[in-house]
């Protein structure tokens, strides 16, 4: 099984797909605006006439350059290209200013690719382990498990547990449309024939994800030309010395950068503040942190790179996404027919472990490609806004159109960008409707299927050991989020 999802990813067509993937994530993660978040929506369309190793092996690719992309315009212009580069903005900037940006840039390079591959390793082994114990769940604990994460990333995203609950609920009203799960029943259609099988996933995650995130930049408008750096790198840009130093800052970073990944709702952004928090802690030279640290440095690229992994845990063994792109990434199983979870080991397992392996070659071509291709990275950095900003809203309608080859896609595209952006006016969170969308279905199927099961007694839902214990948890975390967001009203009165 594991030789079979190798193989099944060496061929010539997967091995330049994802080598695609990796460049044109590294591309959007490098953009300012243009985030690895829209890359992989963008994208969703196109894998849609792949088969899965070769689909999902684009997405991947995307993913880890996507991921790692951001420290460029971090390290060159000072600008995050996505909000996990934040930190090393903080340290990357300034030794680029003090004319050490090849160091920076081979720093971050480097320890984004350790990063990545210490998360790697711990996915290949801890999700066939979680996935075992998975395997014990019946309809009560999918019920569950889908309510668990629902109310989990509601409450982890964003400040408001009001916003990210009412998102959540918003997301899985809109999956009432169309056929009943089980009965079939026609459901809130308003006679518009093209409802009948409910609203396509595609079009509404690119309007939601990508064309909100172009009507914002759009609206900030094309503000002034910033001019990158200058930078030379020599082999890899610093000595093995300067390696060899940070051997437990890196593994400190890993650890913390992978842990919190697996946490769902908390993303790469988390993973590096909370590693450059620490690192500056445990250093012995916390004054330097700010203004051009190595150690601040390779936190910040080493947790950011090490949350991928981690995020691939809680998707891959319980379908639980761990941040906003690998709830598109739920979306790329799903368009493909496959439902993550713990069957995923079972019945797919050779799709899996090609996962794996695409997972690890990415990590390589990001590596190589970001030291290979620093110079077009660079220049594409000084497209202006107001070109490249049509291209990608041209490239989301032709993914939303093609997928049916109607317009009504188109539409239903431009609906959920103008919500998107109307969300993001109030700061109400996009992935809880992006998750309730999804889980909706599934929440629903599992409800009707145990009160079945139970004639129509929700007691099991409780009684059951595992599933009264999840359903413990989500009020608990219900509990806490208020008593959060009460403590935090009270101290701002003060």
């Amino acid at each position: 099984m594991i030789l079979e999802g190798i193989l099944a990813v060496f061929t010539i067509k997967t091995l330049l797909l994802i080598f695609g993937g990796t460049v044109l994530g590294i591309l959007f993660g490098s953009i300012p605006g243009i985030t690895v978040t829209m890359g992989v929506a963008l994208f969703l369309p196109i894998t849609f006439s792949m088969s899965p190793v070769e689909g999902l092996s684009l997405l991947m690719g995307l993913y880890i350059g996507g991921t790692s992309g951001g420290l460029i315009s971090a390290i060159l212009l000072n600008i995050p290209g996505t909000p996990a580069s934040v930190c090393t903005c903080f340290d990357g900037s300034p030794m680029a200013k003090q004319g050490q940006a090849g160091k920076a840039l081979g720093i971050g390079i480097v320890f984004s690719f350790l990063g990545g591959i210490f998360s790697l390793l711990v996915l290949y082994f801890i999700s066939p382990l979680v996935a075992e114990v998975a395997l014990n769940f019946a309809s009560f604990e999918y019920f569950s498990i889908g309510i668990f994460s629902l109310t989990l990333v509601s409450t982890m995203s964003g400040k408001s547990l009001v916003k990210g609950l009412f998102s959540a609920l918003l997301g899985f009203a809109f999956t009432f449309i169309g056929m009943a799960p089980i009965t079939a029943f026609p459901r809130f259609t308003f006679g518009i024939k093209e409802l009948n099988g409910g609203i396509s996933l595609l079009p509404a995650l690119i309007g939601l994800f990508a064309v909100a995130q172009l009507f914002e930049e759009s609206e900030q408008g094309v503000g002034e030309k910033v001019k990158p750096v200058e930078y030379a790198i020599k082999g890899f840009g610093f000595s093995m010395k300067e390696f060899l130093s940070q051997k437990v800052n890196f593994l400190r970073s890993a650890v913390i950068g992978t842990g919190i990944g697996i946490l769902p709702g908390l993303g790469g952004a988390i993973c590096s503040v909370v590693s450059y928090g620490i690192a500056k802690n445990q250093s012995k030279t916390p004054e330097l942190f700010g203004k051009g640290s190595i150690e601040g440095l390779v936190a910040s690229e080493t947790s950011n790179n090490a949350s991928t992994g981690g995020a691939l845990v809680p998707l891959m063994t319980l379908g639980i996404p761990g941040d906003n792109t690998t709830a598109i990434l739920l979306a790329g199983f799903m368009i493909h027919g496959i439902t993550p979870g713990p069957l995923l080991f079972e019945n797919n397992g050779v799709l899996v472990y090609a996962i794996f392996t695409a997972l690890l070659v990415s990590n390589i071509f990001m590596l190589v490609s970001e030291f290979g291709g620093m110079r077009l990275f660079v220049k594409i950095l000084a497209v202006p806004k107001h070109i490249l900003l049509p291209i990608v809203l041209t490239l989301c309608v032709i993914g939303s159109y093609g997928l049916n080859n109607r317009m009504f896609d188109v539409w239903t595209m431009l609906f959920f960008g103008i919500l998107g952006f109307a969300m993001k006016k109030f700061d109400v969170p996009a992935t809880p409707l992006l998750l309730g969308f999804i889980l909706g279905p599934i929440i629903e199927t599992e409800l009707r299927r145990g009160l079945m099961r139970s004639q129509g007694s929700f007691l099991p839902f409780f009684t059951e050991p595992i599933s009264g214990v999840i359903l413990t948890l989500t009020i608990l975390i219900v509990v806490f989020s208020v008593y959060k967001t009460i403590r935090r009203k009270k101290s701002n009165q003060h």
